[in-house]
């Protein structure tokens, strides 16, 4: 058995800006400079929030302002430290801080 961590996920679009970059790359940058254990940015295929305005793949396959989900796992006390400078990031989005368990964390570096 390991001990709990806890998972964040951000719920954001494409377009999202933070000063002169997408708002996903402003978040990852951040977590990095302030020693996360790891953040993954995905763009979804098709999703939708609280507007109910369908982001996805439009016309001949051109980035029609997608969804994008950054997933952050570690400490819980680490996480909850940096949530008010993520939620100062976002003008709207979704956060989520989920339990978990870290079951394996594998390195193969020699």
């Amino acid at each position: 058995m390991t001990e709990p961590v806890k998972l964040l996920l951000m719920f954001v679009n494409e377009s999202d800006r933070w000063n002169d970059m997408p708002l996903y790359q402003a978040i990852v940058d951040r977590l990095r400079h302030l020693h996360m254990a790891g953040a993954t940015a995905q763009a979804g295929i098709v999703g939708f929030g609280h507007h109910t305005r369908v982001h996805h793949k439009g016309l001949f396959g051109i980035a029609d302002d997608r969804p994008i989900t950054i997933t952050v796992v570690d400490e819980e006390a680490k996480l909850r430290a940096v949530l008010p400078q993520l939620r100062e990031m976002m003008d709207e989005g979704l956060i989520l801080l989920l339990d978990a368990e870290l079951v394996a964390d594998v390195s193969r570096r020699k």
